[in-house]
């Protein structure tokens, strides 16, 4: 701790999403090389209402904040007190998400290195099963005049990290923090510091190489430990290694949580065409099959994506990629279901199918069952495929992690992401006709049947 200053940190805010939300309160200790402390702090006007809750844990009001700085007021002096020095605060991803989010907002662009105390704590006491900040201050014994508000919580970590300096043997205090702040092993081909302001949040990213091709597109709910994993020394994938060998700039989209992600890869994909993508990419070929259970003698009917209707979902089954792969998974059902592929339309002819001739079939073809009955078993070989209705009354907003921004959603397509009432009212202006996209539906599908509950539904059918 002696060769380097650091600035040890606290932010209020008006909720958890730092895209989204924005800060209130900042408090800083400043640590020099000379051991000397500069304290700095600053109520900050967030634009909005702060909620209700939030006023009860911090107590911090709206009434306090309404003649506070900006945080575009306050930018410029901060960056300078923060510039040079090793950020430290407890659960530092959330504060150094504010930070970077509402520098950027204010036209600058901030990175540093940083320094968990949740992650140094469960280092130096890997027994211990809890690592909050109120945890550590009765732990160590810590003094703290005034818990919930910037200044006295950067304080509280000062302290605590300032008591295992003393009280571990230095070797091992200077192991556990060698692990944590040690640079990432960056790519020949890109410059150095990066990869320094990738955030530890969800969101989507690309790699781009030469000329500004597009390599990659990705997407993590952690974005810099994912980014990092790419370029680790072992290089166990081959792709990654051509992605290190190839990349010349990183560029990153922060989402509010996984299914903003998801959807951005997604799109992002279909549009750039990266060189080193290949699921998700765009299909022009897509379709599924049609068969409705009370038409049992009927064939099913190949529908392309022009004729995909979402509205109509109870009769389709299957989403495929190309016509020769829908015809390959109808062949591979009636092969495990010994279905006759004369009744399914896979051969013409009026006599026995070649299956029957092999015992594969069990017999429509030749009379030996009855077409209802044969009905019936495509009914229960479909079930697996059957697609799946829209589980709501109509257009619905998700709002995920409590963000602000609402993911537009209609019959299992993606309209837009709105963060203003102003573009919510846009798209519900514009109502155009939802483009069908299968991963999509795929991505929603299984988003949707899962047992997370970090997101909410708005109904925006009205």
């Amino acid at each position: 701790m002696d060769d380097q200053p650091w600035v040890f940190l606290d932010v209020e805010t008006t909720g958890a999403n730092p895209v989204f939300d924005r800060i209130t309160e900042i408090g800083l200790v400043e640590v020099g090389r000379d051991g000397r402390t500069v304290e700095w702090s600053s109520l900050v006007n967030p634009g909005f209402r702060i909620p209700p809750t939030i006023q009860t844990i911090t107590g911090i009001t709206d009434d306090m904040v309404a003649l506070a700085p900006a945080f575009s007021e306050i930018a410029r002096p901060l960056l300078a007190r923060l510039e040079g020095k090793l950020l430290v605060a407890h659960n530092a991803r959330f504060d150094y998400g504010f930070l970077r989010n509402e520098f950027r907002r204010a036209g600058h662009r901030y990175a540093s290195r940083v320094l968990c105390t949740v992650k140094l704590s469960r280092r130096l006491y890997p027994l211990e099963a809890r690592h909050n900040l109120d945890t550590l201050i009765a732990r160590h014994g810590i003094a703290c005049e005034a818990r919930h508000r910037a200044l006295g919580d950067a304080r509280a970590i000062w302290r605590i990290v300032d008591f295992w300096r003393c009280s571990i043997e230095p070797a091992r205090f200077a192991a556990a923090m060698d692990v944590l702040v040690k640079a990432p092993a960056v790519p020949a081909g890109l410059p150095d510091g990066a990869l320094d302001g990738i955030p530890e949040a969800p969101g989507v990213y690309l790699f781009y190489g030469e000329n500004d091709s597009v390599l990659y597109v990705g997407k993590s709910v952690n974005l810099r430990s994912r980014v990092l994993s790419h370029f680790a020394g072992d290089h166990r994938d081959a792709k990654d290694m051509k992605i290190a060998q190839q990349v010349r700039r990183v560029d990153w989209i922060e989402t509010a949580g996984e299914l903003g992600a998801l959807i951005e890869e997604a799109r992002l994909v279909k549009n750039l065409a990266p060189v080193y993508n290949r699921r998700l990419r765009r299909s022009t070929e897509l379709c599924a099959w049609h068969w409705r259970a009370e038409e049992p003698a009927a064939a099913p009917r190949l529908v392309t994506a022009r004729e995909l209707d979402p509205e109509r979902f109870d009769d389709l089954h299957g989403l495929f990629r190309s016509r020769a792969a829908a015809l390959e998974g109808l062949r591979e059902i009636a092969l495990a279901h010994q279905l006759c592929p004369i009744v399914l339309g896979l051969e013409n002819g009026n006599g026995p199918c070649f299956a029957h001739q092999l015992k594969r079939c069990r017999g429509t073809c030749v009379g030996k069952e009855t077409r209802a009955a044969h009905g019936l078993r495509l009914a229960a070989a479909l079930a697996q495929l059957k697609m799946r209705p829209w589980p709501f009354k109509g257009r619905v907003g998700v709002r995920e992690n409590g963000a602000r921004a609402l993911i537009v959603l209609e019959r299992w397509c993606y309209i837009g992401t709105a963060c203003t009432d102003a573009e919510l009212a846009e798209f519900a202006e514009k109502r155009t006709q939802p483009v069908f996209d299968a991963d999509t539906y795929k991505i929603l599908s299984r988003y949707f049947a899962s047992s997370r509950r970090d997101y909410r539904v708005v109904d925006l059918a009205a």
